[in-house]
């Protein structure tokens, strides 16, 4: 069964995400945005998810919405039905002597009970609401994350793609210059083990951008993703904003520190004893008479005052505080930490694009002029390319580590939908 319910909850999933891989396909290149969309990590409100890692945390928001019905109702009335006085001896045998009495009674909650209840229930729902958005949220954060490493791969595919083509071109030059007598036989065999080297780095290169691909497919189904387009997205974190943001983190620490708050009112409420009343009617057979009966039932708290359970209801009350303390503390490291590597990384992908990764295409470019009029030896060209191919990863490297630290920004500003 459980089986047929995954394969039913897959092939649901299957059947939603169908047309966005479709359009991504004939769009020849997967954005950001379809990629999010596919994992069902939309930003809207009241988005529906057919993923299976935020149906979980779906399923006990209805759980913690069915307890709240559960806890606002009252406890049922009782009725029953005594015969007292048959089947004894004497005056007693048989039914001539015999009393009937019918009765209803109802428990009466005292000390606040259902309050404490249904309060308890709706601090837990706050709990579970708050814990489907930071589900969400976290899809969001991997597909970001893993959009921008695929990117990234891509890119080191190209870069790969472009040594491999130079060192080629350049074993061919060298073949000519030392069959024209112009370069040592040394110089080709250089060459030829640049080519072979650069042909594994494109494999690698190849084989890694299809694993990250994969990683971001696996989000939302058991295949690859489309190829992402060739740019990186461009993430802006509200990182402005986060020295005075509360995020779901910090909202989901207040909540179950509240929820245990409640807690203890509802524990506290069960200490007191209820009343149960109850009134009937009376039937004596002998004479044919009836009359009333009216009941009053009430426990004695003589041993049981339910003190163990509103100090354990206490004790989670410290432990909820103190992870709300820890929360609070590890939100504000962990946001210090990701605006400076974004800043950090912005920083240094601007300064490689701007400045360094030109300077070292334009010293390539005179390189290769020289070379092929015999000025620079080839070892000399070969500085050149390494040194622009160095920039060209440096600038990758950063703009990955940009983009992984804005969507974490993204992640940790994530907004409290159910309190707009």
């Amino acid at each position: 069964m459980k089986s047929l319910l995954c394969g039913a909850l897959l092939a649901g999933a299957g059947c939603a995400i169908a047309p966005l891989a479709v359009a991504a396909q004939d769009s020849g290149s997967l954005t950001l945005e379809q990629a999010l969309a596919l994992a069902g990590a939309s930003n809207e409100p009241g988005t529906e998810t057919q993923n299976p890692r935020a149906m979980g945390p779906r399923a006990d928001v209805e759980a913690a919405e069915a307890l709240i019905r559960q806890a606002r109702l009252r406890p049922n009335p009782e009725l029953s039905i005594e015969v007292e006085n048959f089947a004894g001896t004497g005056d007693y045998s048989g039914l001539q002597s015999s009393e009937y009495t019918l009765s209803a009674g109802l428990p009466l909650e005292l000390g606040g009970k259902r309050n404490a209840r249904t309060g308890a229930a709706k601090a837990d729902l706050a709990v579970a609401q708050l814990r489907e958005q930071l589900a969400v949220a976290d899809i969001g954060l991997m597909v970001r994350q893993r959009y921008v490493s695929a990117v990234a791969a891509q890119a080191r595919v190209a870069l790969a793609q472009d040594v491999y083509d130079r060192s080629r071109e350049l074993a061919r030059i060298a073949n000519v210059l030392v069959e024209a007598g112009r370069e040592p036989p040394l110089r080709a065999l250089r060459a030829q083990s640049e080519l072979a080297e650069a042909e594994a780095e494109l494999k690698a290169a190849q084989a890694t951008a299809l694993a990250a691909r994969f990683a971001l497919g696996a989000l939302w189904s058991d295949q690859s993703a489309p190829t992402p387009t060739n740019a990186f997205p461009k993430l802006r974190p509200p990182y402005e904003l986060l020295s005075s943001y509360e995020g779901l983190d910090l909202k989901l620490a207040s909540a179950e520190r509240q929820a245990a708050e409640a807690g203890v009112a509802r524990e506290r409420s069960l200490g007191a004893p209820d009343l149960a009343v109850s009134a009937g009617v009376r039937r004596f057979h002998a004479s044919n008479d009836q009359a009333l009966v009216v009941g009053v039932a009430v426990p004695l708290p003589l041993w049981n005052q339910n003190q163990g359970n509103i100090s354990a209801a206490q004790a989670r009350v410290r432990s909820a505080s103190a992870r709300e303390a820890v929360a609070a503390a590890d939100y504000s490291q962990t946001v210090s930490e990701a605006r400076a590597e974004y800043l950090a990384a912005e920083a240094k992908a601007d300064t490689l694009e701007a400045e360094s990764l030109p300077q070292a295409e334009e010293a390539l470019r005179l390189a290769e002029i020289g070379y092929r009029e015999g000025k620079l030896e080839l070892i000399e060209l070969l500085a050149a390319g390494d040194a622009r191919d160095g920039v060209r990863r440096a600038l990758i490297d950063a703009r990955e580590a940009q983009g992984r630290s804005a969507a974490l920004l993204i992640r940790l500003a994530a907004a409290d939908r159910s309190a707009r």
